[in-house]
């Protein structure tokens, strides 16, 4: 008799304890177990992840390799609404131009050559129709042969869109 009474109070007190045992998304804040609206809208309408990068120089649509890293992810955010970029030419091997904005940059010691799409300085895009060591990030590059790449970039200016497909 007296095991089987302590066996019910066991199995009352563990019964008991285990339903005053706190709930995981109970140790956050209140306000930290909602959903942020803006980050939940952001998500919801931000399909940019299933979307190309697309690149325009001029009227002509080039084929473009996108690099993988924040800074294109970034840029990808910025091209929702389509991007049109004034550039420069600049010491007869590349064009650049502003995006207005700092975006997330790595930048490295690296060789541009012909067709590459360089981030400078976290805010500048430059487009590569000859070569030039700097500290850059890389964004892409340009799928065309270099003399159509020439073709293309060596004008005294140039307007580029970037986009999403």
């Amino acid at each position: 008799m007296k095991k089987n009474l302590m066996i019910m109070i066991c199995l009352i007190l563990i019964c008991s304890l285990a339903g005053c045992r706190k709930n995981k998304t109970d140790n956050k804040p209140a306000e930290e177990n909602t959903t942020n609206d803006s980050t939940a809208n952001e998500t919801v309408s931000d399909d940019t992840i299933n979307k190309k990068l697309s690149l325009k120089i001029g009227n002509t649509e080039v084929d473009v390799f996108w690099a993988n890293n924040d800074s294109v992810k970034e840029l990808k955010k910025m091209a929702k609404n389509a991007l049109t970029i004034e550039l420069e030419l600049y010491g007869g091997f590349e064009q650049f131009g502003s995006l207005g904005v700092s975006i997330p940059s790595n930048d490295i010691t690296i060789t541009a050559n012909c067709g590459d799409i360089m981030l400078y300085q976290s805010n500048k895009i430059v487009l590569f129709y000859g070569s030039n060591t700097y500290s850059y990030t890389q964004l892409g590059h340009i799928n065309l042969r270099n003399t159509e790449i020439t073709e293309l970039l060596s004008e005294e200016s140039v307007t580029i869109t970037i986009s999403l497909k």
